[in-house]
């Protein structure tokens, strides 16, 4: 597989997995939420919070599929282990420990105000959890990235 066709089938990954995220957010999620409201009345209050937190974690997400799709761009062009990728990886990892850091407060804060379950907030940590491992794993990346990358540097100035 050549650097180029493996950036362009990461590309179709990185579309997929927006376009996944624009039906999750934009439909899936008020949908299911409308419903919950429809079947239980006494929570409709808890509705319009809860979905603006939810929304509100899209945004990391997305700035992490734009580095994920700068990192692509530098694959194509045969630089996969340069500096630049492993920034944007770093960037990812502090994206993804900073929405799970901020879906964790906010869930917590809304138990606090009793708009949330224990029962919700206890299952929403594997999504936190899910988050940190992403972290975690793109900040190991990263700092792989850059151990090659200046190991690529070090054999391109030797004869």
């Amino acid at each position: 597989m050549t650097q180029k066709s493996l950036s362009n089938w990461l590309k179709i990954t990185i579309g997929g997995i927006a376009a996944c995220g624009i039906i999750i957010y934009a439909c899936l999620i008020p949908w299911f939420g409308k419903d919950l409201v429809q079947a239980n009345p006494e929570f409709s209050y808890c509705y319009a919070p809860w979905l603006c937190i939810i929304w509100l974690t899209a945004i990391p997400c997305y700035l992490a599929l734009y580095f994920g799709w700068k990192i692509t761009t530098e694959i194509s062009r045969d630089r996969s282990f340069s500096m630049v990728n492993s920034r944007y990886l770093k960037y990812i990892s502090i994206l993804a420990l900073a929405d799970s850091g901020y879906f964790f407060l906010a869930n917590l804060a809304l138990l606090f105000l009793n708009m949330n379950h224990p029962a919700v907030f206890l299952g929403s940590l594997l999504a936190e959890f899910a988050g940190a491992a992403v972290a975690v794993a793109s900040a190991a990346l990263s700092h792989l990235v850059q151990k090659a990358a200046k190991i690529q540097e070090e054999n391109e100035l030797t004869i």
